[in-house]
């Protein structure tokens, strides 16, 4: 399944929030789990928020990985579908 997240830095992290946060970031990276894979990230010029397209095998596996960067970002999982040849009506 397809799924676009999308991650909002929790305003009044101190810097160590923000450093466990790059911790925890890196060792995802490090280790992205079988059946996920990361088809394309995009962040806001100002870095509050990023955008991540997640191939994953349901919705409980997004939602773990994401588990440990909740008190870090607020994020929201969309199930999303490929479009193409849109037409205006």
């Amino acid at each position: 399944m397809l799924f676009g997240l999308t991650n909002r830095t929790r305003s009044g992290l101190s810097a160590a929030q923000f450093a466990e946060m790059a911790t925890l970031a890196k060792a995802f990276y490090a280790a992205v789990p079988p059946g996920v894979k990361l088809l394309g990230e995009w962040a806001a010029i100002d870095q509050s928020h990023n955008y991540t397209l997640m191939e994953a095998p349901d919705l409980d596996t997004v939602l773990r990985l994401q588990a440990p960067f909740e008190p870090y970002a607020e994020t929201t999982i969309v199930p999303v579908v490929a479009i193409s040849g849109w037409t205006a009506s």
